[in-house]
C-alpha cells in the first residue's frame, strides 16, 4: 500500500476483528505489555530464503496510525462500541518498541522478521497493516532476486522491471524489485518517488503507426541520440535487416546510436542467435538484445541454457504479481506471514509465555533474538536473555522505542539495495537454487525449547481443568 495514496486511513487498515479484540481487551481491563512475532512458516516459490523488504512502509504505517473523528464515527455506526472505548481509540498512538531485520536481510522460515512489544490493544491493532507491508514487499524482493540470479548464468545481465500495468501495488513492486537487484523500472512515478533509473523501449503500436517498418525505425532513430527498436511486430528476421540499414545510415548522418533491439515473442532462442550474428557481421556488436514477454526465473533459465543470445531481460507480470509457476506446480502470488503473541506481562509485572498448540502451526513463546553463524552454517533462535553464541552475528536491530523512530534505523534505498546484494552474494549457492532439497539450518536453543515445553504443559493443564 502506498502510504500517501488518497483514501488511506491508517486506523482503518485493520481487519474487523482487530478493533473487536481491542474492545474485549478494554472491557476486561487486560492490556498488559505484549510481544508479537511476525514471521513466515515457509519460503516462497519453493526456495530456501526470503529477502526482507517493507520495513520502511511498515514504520510509516505505525507512525501514521490514529483514528480521525470521521473514522471514530464510522466505527460507532458499524459496531455498538462503548463511547469511552471510542474515546480511547481517538487518542491512541503506538508507544511500544519494535525490533526488526533490516530491509535487505536474508531470512528463513520460522525466524521472526519483526518483534513488536506494546500494550495489547496497540499491538493487536497494528497486526494487519504490518503483515501487509512486509508480506508484499518481501514476496516481490525475493522474486526479483531469483529472476536476477537466473539472468546471471555465464555472465552478468541486467533485468528491467516492467510490471506496472499488472502489478498488485506498482510503487511497492518497483521499490522491492530494485532491492532484489533489478536495474531499472519502466514506471516513471516510481523513478520519481525513489530516484530509480527509468528505462523503456517502444510499443508495437508505434511501429504500426507508420506505413512501413522502415519508416517507423527511421522516425525513432531520428528522434533520439540512443534508441531501442522493437523487432517482432511483423517478422523479426526481416526487421533486423531493416534495423541495421537504418542504424548504419542514421549513425553516419546524425551520429545517433542503436543501443538495443527487443524481442517480445516468437522463437526467442533461434531469433536472438540469428539477430546476434547479423548485428556482429554489420559491425554493431555493441548493440544489446533485450528479451521480454511473460518471463520468470524458470523461463529465463530455459532460454539461456538453450543458448539464447540475450544481453538483458524485461520482466513484468511475474514480478508484479509475485507469481509462481503453474506448469511446475509451484505456488506464488502471496507470502504467508503471520503475527503471533509470544509473551505477556500483566499489570502486576507477572510474565507469561504465550504459545499456540496446533501441529505444524504451533508457535514458539518468548522474546527472541536471532544469531547467524559467520560462514552461514546455521542460524540460532534463542531467548533474548540467553548469551550470544560466540562469534555469531545478531540479526535484529532496534527500529522504534517508546513509539519514536530510532535515528538511522531506516537507511536510504540505495543502502538497502547494497545490503541486499551483499547478503545474496554471501548466501551459500545451494540455498539460492530455485528448488531446494535441504532447508537452511535454523536451530532453536535449548532454553527456547524448554520454555515451549513448559508453556505447552501449562496450556494443556489449563485445558484439562
Amino acid at each position: 500500500m502506498h502510504r500517501r495514496a488518497p483514501g488511506f486511513h491508517p486506523g482503518l487498515m485493520t481487519d474487523m476483528y482487530h478493533p473487536d479484540s481491542a474492545y474485549v481487551s478494554w472491557r476486561t481491563g487486560l492490556n498488559g505489555l505484549t510481544t508479537f512475532d511476525l514471521y513466515t512458516r515457509s519460503a516462497p516459490f519453493g526456495g530456501a530464503y526470503l529477502l526482507v523488504a517493507g520495513l520502511e512502509a511498515a514504520m510509516e504505517f505505525v507512525q501514521a496510525f490514529r483514528y480521525t473523528p470521521d473514522e471514530i464515527k464510522f466505527l460507532s455506526h458499524i459496531r455498538d462500541y462503548d463511547a469511552a472505548f471510542l474515546d480511547e481509540l481517538a487518542s491512541l498512538r503506538f508507544t511500544g518498541e519494535i525490533f526488526a531485520l533490516p530491509e535487505g536481510s536474508i531470512a528463513f522460515p520460522n525466524e521472526p522478521i519483526m518483534r513488536v512489544t506494546a500494550p495489547f490493544r496497540e499491538a493487536i491493532l497494528l497486526e494487519a497493516g504490518l503483515i501487509q507491508a512486509v508480506n508484499l514487499a518481501t514476496l516481490i524482493a525475493t522474486k526479483a532476486s531469483r529472476i536476477v540470479y537466473a539472468a546471471q548464468k555465464g555472465r552478468p545481465r541486467r533485468v528491467a522491471e516492467f510490471a506496472f500495468r499488472r502489478a498488485q501495488e506498482p510503487l511497492t513492486v518497483a521499490r522491492s524489485s530494485y532491492i532484489g537487484g533489478c536495474a531499472s523500472t519502466s514506471l516513471l512515478n516510481a523513478a520519481y518517488e525513489y530516484r530509480l533509473p527509468a528505462t523503456g523501449t517502444v510499443p508495437h503500436a508505434l511501429i504500426e503507426l507508420f506505413p512501413t517498418e522502415e519508416e517507423a525505425f527511421e522516425a525513432i532513430a531520428n528522434a533520439y541520440n540512443r534508441y531501442t527498436l522493437l523487432l517482432d511486430t511483423y517478422n523479426p528476421r526481416n526487421a533486423i535487416q531493416t534495423a541495421i540499414e537504418v542504424a548504419l545510415r542514421t549513425q553516419e548522418t546524425l551520429g545517433h546510436t542503436l543501443a538495443a533491439v527487443r524481442l517480445d515473442s516468437g522463437d526467442i532462442v533461434a531469433d536472438s542467435i540469428y539477430i546476434r550474428d547479423k548485428l556482429d557481421r554489420a559491425g554493431l556488436s555493441s548493440v544489446r538484445i533485450l528479451a521480454s514477454g511473460d518471463l520468470d526465473e524458470w523461463k529465463i533459465t530455459e532460454l539461456l541454457e538453450a543458448g539464447a543470445a540475450i544481453d538483458s531481460f524485461g520482466v513484468g507480470t511475474a514480478l508484479g504479481s509475485g507469481a509462481g509457476s503453474p506448469e511446475l506446480g509451484i505456488s506464488g502470488g502471496a507470502l504467508g506471514a503471520v503475527y503471533k503473541e509470544v509473551w505477556y506481562v500483566d499489570e502486576t509485572g507477572t510474565e507469561f509465555p504465550k504459545v499456540k498448540i496446533a501441529g505444524s502451526k504451533s508457535t514458539w513463546p518468548g522474546k527472541k533474538e536471532i544469531y547467524r553463524h559467520p560462514q552461514w552454517e546455521e542460524d540460532v533462535i534463542q531467548l533474548a536473555h540467553e548469551p550470544r553464541p560466540e562469534n555469531y552475528h545478531r540479526l535484529f536491530r532496534p527500529v522504534m522505542r517508546n513509539g519514536e523512530m530510532i535515528p538511522g534505523s531506516l537507511p536510504p534505498l540505495s543502502e538497502v539495495r547494497e545490503l541486499a546484494q551483499q547478503n545474496l552474494e554471501m548466501l551459500p549457492t545451494r540455498y539460492r537454487a530455485f528448488t531446494v532439497e535441504e532447508p537452511y539450518p535454523v536451530r532453536f536453543s535449548e532454553g527456547l525449547q524448554a520454555l515451549r515445553m513448559q508453556a505447552s504443559q501449562l496450556v494443556n493443564k489449563t485445558v484439562q481443568e
